[in-house]
């Protein structure tokens, strides 16, 4: 009998580690993204079912935030390396004009598709109110991931492969 309880906790044990780890999900299965609708500043309108088959990163981001000014350069790149594998990356921008956007972006121009909190449901959604705030929608519409704050170019990394997006970077630090 005591050394069925050894198992038992120790079992218990390393999935209480895997969990925190986020190895595993141990809270529930995948939750389907919420329906939206967006439109960029271009004019191109996304939906849920426009997505399907695609991974998708939102980024909630503000032109006052510092951290989404430090980690904007690097998310660009990360959109535009993997969008050949399937990323459509869109950066909402929360509660500013699009006066205010527009003046930014000629100051600080961003290489991904922009989308205003007025022309979109999404920030009321993810309840977007510290930034930056990444949230990863998988190519059968479950959300993968989210992250909120900033985390650095190998955290965002890591919760796009969540999705099923492996970057190429991944790969070379699993060899080290």
């Amino acid at each position: 009998m005591r050394v069925r309880t050894l198992i038992i906790r120790g079992a218990l044990s390393c999935a209480l580690l895997l969990a925190a780890l986020g190895l595993v999900d141990a809270s529930k299965d995948k939750e389907p993204a919420p329906h939206f609708s967006a439109t960029t500043t271009s004019g191109e309108k996304f939906t849920n079912d426009s997505i399907k088959g695609k991974v998708v990163l939102f980024e909630f981001w503000t032109t006052w935030c510092g951290y989404c000014a430090e980690e904007a350069a690097f998310v660009d790149k990360i959109g535009k390396e993997l969008a050949p594998k399937g990323l459509l990356l869109l950066a909402i921008d929360v509660g500013e004009s699009k006066k205010t956007v527009k003046k930014y972006l000629e100051q600080h121009p961003r290489g991904c598709k922009i989308v205003m909190m007025e022309d979109t449901n999404l920030a009321a959604m993810y309840q977007a109110n510290v930034y930056p705030i990444y949230v990863v929608i998988d190519r059968d519409g479950f959300i993968a991931g989210t992250q909120r704050g900033a985390g650095g170019e190998e955290a965002l990394r890591r919760l796009i492969a969540r999705a099923g997006i492996e970057s190429p970077e991944d790969a070379d630090s699993d060899s080290d």
